[in-house]
């Protein structure tokens, strides 16, 4: 379909061009010797109507010039005349006398037009007029070789003269400029035949180069090229039309970058890699380089330092990418234009920064703009933008923009160093609330291993621990409060201290876990509206005890992953514990789950951390866990090294934690029980027993304060139960005394009255042993001292 289909009817002939023109003749008396078709067209008289008659009746009344006055002129003449038509109305017609030589039947031709064609026509010549000399738009012309056959003053101008380039090739013109538009021929030469041999016109091509004009600065101009055809439609050449857009495009380039900027710069929560933004973002639209310096203090985290003298002690960054990222430190002198744009808050341009004075290095900068980094009223550091192939200087627009450049690199610098700082206090809020040290214990061999998660997400809730027990157990615990942050990691260290609290009251699995679970719904309900409680963060938990006397474990789970158990034999299996529902949600109760586990067991106890990512579920996660325990054999540290190298590489999107516990059984000559008759005659044999039993382990050294403690347990068992009480001796690293019976009430500590004959038995217990405590039992309650063994 053609583009512009009332083309053909433009016509830039004269409308007194004899070819359009009405024509007549008329004779030395001003008589109509001749009287044309264009005649008849214009005015409607047919040739027989006005021949041989005067002229003047063709004149509406009131013209005041006559045809013979104007026919005697020596030259032609053009004038304006009202001239009546056949049908009684007026035309305002231009009309030329032109006079003959030789006078006689035809002595004058007169050529008459609508004097309002006329001036339409008038106004076209103005306005290629004005495109040859006025117009901003450079027009040129090529022949069908491509050489240059003319231009207009626009053209002129930037060539610096036309002439030298008169029949030159296009190629010639701007030899260092190149097409920037995509979806088009790559140079000029194609863009030209494309245009020749199709007649399709290229419209709004951007071309960058230097004007011979002006070679200094870099140009851009919207070109477009068409065809010309002569009268037989046969190709003529073509002309192009360019406008220099440089301003329009700069600004057009200046909002896309501010686009980019706004999703590229503080994207990461890195300070390393928002500096590394800004230099990306702003190379090289605005500047061949970007440098930022900042103070040690804002890198780490830290609050900016105060006080200090400006450009003092900072840290400057390199690089575009992480690959080409480096540092080094820099510190500037007071009257350095780096340290007056820091203390005046203000951008300074460095025209001839004193780098590239006299330097023959061609990458040396010609103009360096300094822009502080400012945010929230404080100065973070600087940012360098520096010139060496762009010869122009920072200009007031550009200067505008480097600083909104800054300004949002300011911005995602110190939300960097915020986070940074929130994130290096979760992370020593939650190491400091992790185990430390845990205590040997004789019960198991353990080994764990911590993996936070990816900087990116944040400080998880994960946690574990490992907790002494009364009768040489051990208790085991293992969480993971749903999360990451701050109160992710505090929420994890109240739990922890709540668990090792209560199980040290030597609870069982799932007591613990219910009042564990109703302390979290009492913390919710207490909490501030809005404020977020465990219950809304989701906490699971998973406790167990291992009594190595019997081999006995016990364990209990609030939506916590079961355990994986590998016995000796390196048979691996999942525990067939139900989990119960996650810590604060209620009702339904929790259950415990025994499993009689021999000697070198291997349990492994875990976060979903460990066995589901984004690209495993859990069930392929605990499959590959449990494969890295067939090798139980193998200490438990480098289980625990074997189980962490199969997570998938990468940025880990959850905490992952995870315990292994090697079970050990204490010997049977470790282990002494005797079974005493309700008779207060049997505390004299308990002391005997306790004296023969510590002499076979050689501990006579204890035998004054066993005995003393043994007697006044066995004493308030015989006196307080309705049956048979149980002594228990057990050489560990230390000396434990276990007294049972069937009695549910407890014992409590108190001082008596000097006239009170009893009431002082625990209170000797106290003074004796190193720690004692009661924990109860599905039969009744255990009393039991722990002595150390010198």
């Amino acid at each position: 379909m053609d583009r512009f289909p009332k083309a053909p009817d433009v016509d830039f002939h004269s409308p007194l061009d004899l070819s359009k023109a009405a024509a007549a003749v008329l004779d030395d008396e001003g008589r109509v010797s001749g009287w044309g078709a264009s005649a008849q067209r214009l005015l409607g008289h047919a040739p027989e109507d006005v021949l041989g008659r005067p002229a003047e009746r063709l004149l509406a009344a009131g013209t005041g010039q006559r045809p013979p006055a104007l026919c005697g002129a020596r030259g032609p003449r053009l004038t304006v005349l009202d001239l009546c038509c056949r049908d009684g109305h007026t035309v305002r017609a231009a009309v030329t006398f032109s006079p003959l030589a030789h006078r006689g039947a035809a002595a004058t031709v007169v050529v008459a037009a609508e004097l309002e064609a006329l001036r339409g026509w008038e106004a076209q010549l103005a306005v290629l007029q004005g495109l040859a000399t006025e117009s901003p738009v450079g027009l040129t012309v090529f022949d069908t070789d491509g050489r240059v056959v003319w231009a207009n003053v626009s053209t002129d101008l930037e060539l610096a003269g036309i002439g030298p380039y008169i029949g030159r090739p296009a190629a010639d013109l701007f030899p260092e400029g190149e097409f920037i538009s995509r979806h088009h021929p790559p140079d000029e030469e194609q863009v030209m035949e494309h245009v020749l041999t199709t007649g399709e016109p290229i419209i709004g091509m951007h071309y960058r180069g230097r004007a011979p004009a002006d070679p200094v600065r870099e140009h851009v101009w919207s070109c477009s090229y068409h065809r010309l055809l002569d009268a037989r439609g046969e190709p003529l050449g073509l002309f192009e039309e360019s406008l220099d857009i440089t301003d329009r495009y700069r600004a057009q380039e200046r909002l896309s970058l501010l686009v980019r900027a706004g999703k590229r710069i503080g994207a990461s929560l890195d300070v390393r890699r928002t500096a590394a933004e800004l230099a990306d973002v702003a190379v090289p639209q605005l500047a061949d380089e970007v440098l930022v310096d900042l103070p040690p203090a804002v890198i780490d985290g830290r609050q900016p330092p105060t006080g200090s003298a400006p450009g003092h002690g900072l840290v400057r960054m390199h690089g575009r990418t992480p690959e080409e990222f480096r540092t080094t430190p820099v510190s500037y002198p007071p009257s350095s234009p780096q340290a007056l744009s820091l203390a005046t808050s203000r951008p300074v341009v460095d025209a001839s920064p004193p780098e590239a004075a006299g330097a023959a290095d061609p990458a040396a900068p010609h103009s360096c703009l300094f822009v502080p980094l400012l945010t929230r009223g404080a100065v973070l550091g600087l940012a360098t933008f520096r010139r060496s192939g762009n010869p122009d200087p920072f200009g007031a627009e550009e200067q505008a923009l480097a600083v909104e450049l800054a300004e949002r690199a300011a911005v995602g610098i110190d939300n960097a160093r915020r986070y940074t700082s929130q994130h290096s206090a979760a992370l020593v809020l939650q190491r400091s609330l992790l185990p430390q040290h845990l205590p040997e214990q004789s019960a198991v061999d353990v080994a764990y291993r911590y993996l936070p998660a990816d900087n990116r997400v944040g400080v998880g809730g994960d946690w574990f621990d490992v907790i002494p027990l009364s009768g040489a157990r051990v208790g085991l615990t293992v969480g993971d409060v749903v999360g990451h942050g701050v109160h992710a990691a505090a929420t994890m260290g109240r739990l922890r201290a709540t668990v090792r609290t209560l199980a040290l009251l030597d609870l069982d699995p799932a007591e613990l876990l219910t009042r564990l679970d109703d302390l979290v719904a009492q913390d919710t309900e207490c909490r501030a509206d809005g404020e977020p409680g465990a219950e809304a963060l989701g906490v699971t938990c998973l406790y167990a005890i291992y009594d190595p006397v019997g081999g006995r474990c016990v364990w209990a789970s609030a939506g916590h992953p079961p355990p994986i158990v590998a016995d000796a034999s390196g048979s691996v299996a999942l525990s067939a514990l139900a989990p119960g529902p996650p810590l604060g949600l209620g009702g339904l109760p929790y259950e415990n789950v025994e499993l009689s586990l021999a000697g070198g067991s291997v349990v492994a106890l875990f976060t979903d951390g460990v066995v589901e990512d984004r690209h495993t579920d859990i069930d392929s996660g605990i499959d590959r866990l449990a494969q890295v325990l067939t090798w139980q054999r193998c200490p438990v540290e480098e289980l625990c090294d074997r189980a962490l190298s199969t997570l998938p590489p990468g940025p880990q999107a959850d905490d992952a934690t995870l315990l292994l516990v090697r079970t050990r059984r204490l010997d049977a000559d470790h282990v002494t029980d005797l079974e005493l008759p309700p008779d207060p005659a049997m505390v004299a044999h308990a002391r005997t027993a306790t004296e023969r039993q510590l002499a076979a382990w050689d501990l006579s050294a204890l035998s004054f304060t066993a005995e003393l403690v043994v007697s006044e347990l066995v004493t308030n068992g015989i006196r307080y139960a309705s049956g048979p009480v149980v002594l228990r001796l057990i050489r560990d690293r230390s000396l434990l005394c276990e007294v049972s019976d069937n009695a549910h009430t407890a014992p409590h500590l108190r001082r008596a009255r000097r006239d009170e004959e009893g009431g002082r038995g625990l209170f000797l217990v106290d003074q004796m042993s190193r720690r004692w405590g009661t924990r109860y039992t599905a039969s009744g309650k255990t009393i039991w001292a722990e002595l150390a063994i010198p």
